[in-house]
């Protein structure tokens, strides 16, 4: 199937505001994005949360992580509504609107852990023939460096990840 090529990509740091190595490339790269820049394409260094990156806590209010669903994108924004929400739909505003054709080709979302896990690339679908075979390339550049790959496809949840407003979204997590 002939798919158009990627012109839109944006690395998220800072969804959990304790997790600092995304945070810190995406600083390095918003002052000096010439290393992450390629022809023919824009690519946008993110601070997804900078209340709870100030802070160094995982969230205000509630899990950035979690949010992007139907219900918390469409929500009215009133006063009490919990930070991580509005954050949400603003974000969905510039990278989206989720599942329409404007929204952003690709979405790498950077993540620390605490499990042994290295470094490690997270796929949500099994039929995303482009993330397949841009993970495919990956694990080759890296070799012989193990970089996992972790399927977390559920067939009836939608997820409501930051990445998940991509039309291709990939989390990469690092210990």
């Amino acid at each position: 199937v002939d798919k158009p090529p990627v012109r839109r990509v944006a690395i998220f740091g800072g969804t959990h505001g304790n997790e600092l190595s995304g945070v810190l490339l995406v600083k390095h790269w918003q002052e000096n994005g010439a290393e992450i820049q390629r022809t023919g394409m824009e690519v946008k260094p993110f601070l997804t949360n900078p209340r709870a990156v100030k802070k160094c806590t995982r969230y205000i209010d509630c899990d950035l992580n979690r949010v992007f669903d139907p219900d918390n994108l469409g929500r009215t924004v009133v006063e009490d509504i919990p930070y991580e929400v509005r954050r949400a739909q603003e974000i969905n505003r510039i990278f989206g609107p989720k599942g329409s054709d404007d929204a952003y080709d690709l979405i790498f979302d950077l993540h620390n852990t605490t499990s042994n896990m290295g470094g490690t690339l997270i796929l949500e679908n099994s039929r995303d023939d482009f993330t397949i075979q841009m993970f495919h390339y990956i694990k080759n550049a890296l070799a012989p460096e193990r970089c996992p790959v972790l399927l977390i496809e559920h067939p009836s949840l939608k997820y409501a990840t930051t990445r998940s407003v991509a039309k291709h979204p990939v989390g990469k997590y690092e210990k």
